[in-house]
Parts: C-alpha cells; sequence; structure tokens
C-alpha cells in the first residue's frame, strides 16, 4: 500500500490519502452515505468524491477530489470570499439538488443527523462549508466532508451553505477567516440566493438560516452528549458556541 499522509482541511480532521484515495474513520452512517455518493457517481455528478468500500482496518474509501483546500490556516485564501465563488458554490448545490432529487434511501438508512427520509426531503450535504471545499485554477471541483449528509429539506441544506459562504456566521470568526465586508453581505446573499434560483425574499433564508443553525448547535450537543467523537471535537473547539454567537447576530441582520 502507498503511503499515508494526513489530509489538512474538514472540522474534525482524521482523514489520511493513499494514492489516489481518501481514508476516513466510518461509523454507523457510512453504509448510508456511500449509497448516496454511488448515486452520484452512477448519475454522473463529478463534484463528490466516489465511495470505493472500506479498507482492511476499517475506514471508509474514498476518491480524491483534485484541487487545493482551505486546510488548517486562517484567514482564508482569496478565493474563499470572491464573488465568483459565490456563483459557483451556489451552481454545485442546485445541481447536487437536481440530481439528489432522484435518490430514495436504502431501507434502514441510518444518518448521523436528521431524522428519517420520507417524499419531499432530499439528502442534503449539510456541510458545504469552505473547510469542505476543494478549488482547483479558477473553481470550486467539489466537497468532501459527507458524514453529517441526511434528511433536510433543500431549503435548509440551502440556508447552511449560504450561512458559510456569504458568510453569515459571528463577525468575530469571519474576521478570523479574512472576511471583513460586513456591509457588503446582504448584495452577497442575494447574489448567492440568485445564482441558486432561490426566488423568496432574502429575510425569509435569513430566517431559514437562524432556524438551521440553532439546528445544529441542538445536534451537535446531543451527539457530543451521546459519545459521537467527531462531534465532542466541535464541542470543545467551542464551535457550537461561535454558531450561537451567530443567531444572536442575526436577530438583528443586516445591522
Amino acid at each position: 500500500m502507498s503511503a499515508e499522509h494526513a489530509l489538512p482541511g474538514g472540522r474534525t480532521g482524521g482523514a489520511v490519502r493513499v494514492g489516489d484515495t481518501v481514508r476516513r474513520p466510518a461509523g454507523s452512517w457510512t453504509p448510508a452515505v456511500h449509497s448516496l455518493l454511488q448515486h452520484l457517481e452512477d448519475a454522473g455528478f463529478d463534484g463528490a468524491p466516489a465511495p470505493r468500500g472500506i479498507d482492511g482496518v476499517g475506514r471508509e474509501i474514498l476518491t480524491l477530489l483534485p484541487g487545493e483546500t482551505v486546510g488548517e490556516g486562517r484567514p482564508y485564501p482569496e478565493w474563499a470570499h470572491s464573488d465568483e465563488t459565490l456563483w459557483q458554490v451556489a451552481q454545485w448545490l442546485r445541481e447536487y439538488h437536481a440530481v439528489v432529487a432522484g435518490f430514495v434511501p436504502p431501507a434502514g438508512a441510518q444518518w448521523r443527523k436528521g431524522g428519517a427520509w420520507e417524499p419531499g426531503l432530499i439528502i442534503g450535504h449539510n456541510d458545504a462549508a469552505p473547510c469542505n471545499a476543494v478549488w482547483s485554477g479558477e473553481r470550486i471541483t467539489g466537497f468532501f466532508g459527507w458524514d453529517f449528509a441526511g434528511p433536510v429539506t433543500a431549503a435548509a441544506d440551502l440556508a447552511f451553505t449560504v450561512f458559510a459562504w456569504v458568510p453569515l456566521s459571528a463577525r468575530a470568526v469571519a474576521t478570523s477567516e479574512g472576511f471583513i465586508a460586513f456591509g457588503d453581505r446582504q448584495r452577497r446573499l442575494r447574489l448567492m440566493l440568485d445564482a441558486y434560483g432561490w426566488r423568496g425574499e432574502s429575510t425569509e433564508m435569513v430566517r431559514e438560516t437562524r432556524d438551521r443553525i440553532s439546528a445544529s448547535i441542538h445536534d451537535i450537543r446531543r451527539l457530543a452528549a451521546a459519545g459521537d467523537p467527531g462531534c465532542r471535537q466541535l464541542v470543545e473547539a467551542g464551535y457550537d458556541l461561535e454558531l450561537a454567537a451567530a443567531v444572536k447576530e442575526l436577530a438583528t441582520f443586516p445591522r
């Protein structure tokens, strides 16, 4: 086997590169996620890794998306804040939602977060944030970090994505990531919604985002209390508190 190299990026770490594959710790949700990723590959969607089974030490095997990531460094690289990237991310999400609309999860599918799938819901990525993005040349090539995929509305998945990219995160967090143009966030939000094809009011999406982030805080804390190692790591790093600060600030957005 090729040598293993730790990969930067993501929120909880643990991924290594082996040749042209990525190995990550598997969980009870992995079979469901692999069925989703297989559906995407079969549909010709190339903006996500493809599943390649489980290795000899119980890690999932995924194909490697070509390009660079934001890694562990702060601030983020310039491409993470450009209007062009906002447009590309919205287009990626729109295409993904169109492809996943035809996916019916296998019976008994277990997801790390979210309840049972039912008609009218999709399996959202639920974490299409800069830390999970792959950039190559002049474009977003796709997203990794599918372990939080699960049943949601398309609007909820869009809400988290605009939260991460506009960004609508707490000002202290956004500043650490290199974004300080807070007076431009309304325009950037509308740009991203238009690129996705969302015809509702921006204020409606802000409300959806607050609800979505509040639910994420609950999920992270619940899973951490239940022993989920990745969510424990998020709580120890204070990520839930960063989300809580964002929810408070969004109550008065755009001020």
